[in-house]
């Protein structure tokens, strides 16, 4: 079965997005999902999405892994399917979308390469030893550190993903440093098991362990530059939880081709 397919990216985080919205594919395959995402041998990726319809949604976003495998929410793969969305005119500025973590709005610029997605209300923000551990819509591991450009993050990363309390379930390993007004982060992300050019949850879980690190309330806006580019997180701080939280940032569309399935 022969499928055309949109690769995208997202501040370096790269996704392969398929229109689904036949249901003619079964996508239940992780060893054929993780032979597309495969870098020398499929088309590479982050992972991969299927847009598929849902009632009384503009469409549903189901994303897997690049080791095949079904995954928590993606936040660059969230505004990455947003602007594929717009390039198949089914939506136009903004959009509700289901996703594997409930409804999301999204706007996007009359350009189609800046997206605003709104993610889910955070409450709950626990310690470990000077890290910051937080769920936004994938589970996070914030650390704040020094010399991060030099940092060996897979190797630090890994380490940390697979310790004890983690290991089970993963966690994705942010580590951040503060660069006057951005913040560099880099991050290891479960599933893809190696560091990422950015990733989407990751920047919104640093932002905000950001602002309970400083004390920061009411309105804020933090910018985060991943290895693949800026992203920009904002949100308003209340007493007991952070709300009207938004990941900002370019997708951009990379290429497009057709791919026969059977032979992977």
């Amino acid at each position: 079965m022969k499928i055309r397919f949109f690769k995208y990216e997202g501040a370096g985080n790269d996704f392969i997005i398929i229109d689904n919205r036949t249901g003619n594919i079964d996508h239940c395959r992780p060893q054929m999902l993780a032979a597309l995402c495969h870098r020398r041998f499929g088309i590479g990726a982050d992972g991969v999405m299927f847009l598929q319809q849902a009632t009384g949604y503009d469409f549903q976003m189901v994303y897997y892994n690049s080791d095949g495998q079904p995954s928590s929410m993606c936040g660059n793969g969230g505004r990455c399917i947003v602007a594929f969305a717009k390039a198949l005119k089914i939506i136009d500025k903004e959009t509700n979308f289901l996703a594997v973590d409930g409804p999301h709005y999204a706007t996007i610029s009359a350009s189609a390469d800046w997206v605003s997605l709104k993610m889910n209300d955070v409450s709950e923000i626990n310690t470990n030893e000077g890290a910051y551990l937080l769920n936004t819509g994938s589970p996070h591991y914030v650390l704040e550190t020094k010399n991060l450009r030099t940092l060996d993050v897979f190797t630090m990363g890994k380490e940390i993903r697979n310790s004890a309390p983690y290991k089970a379930q993963g966690i994705n390993v942010n580590f951040i440093e503060p660069q006057g007004d951005y913040y560099l982060i880099r991050t290891y992300e479960r599933g893809v098991e190696n560091e990422t050019y950015a990733c989407g949850t990751g920047a919104t879980a640093a932002a905000i362990a950001i602002a309970v690190k400083n004390n920061l309330n009411g309105m804020q806006n933090i910018q985060l530059k991943a290895r693949g580019g800026l992203l920009n997180v904002r949100f308003e701080r209340q007493p007991h939880a952070f709300t009207n939280i938004y990941l900002e940032g370019p997708a951009t569309l990379v290429f497009t081709g057709e791919i026969e399935l059977q032979s992977l």
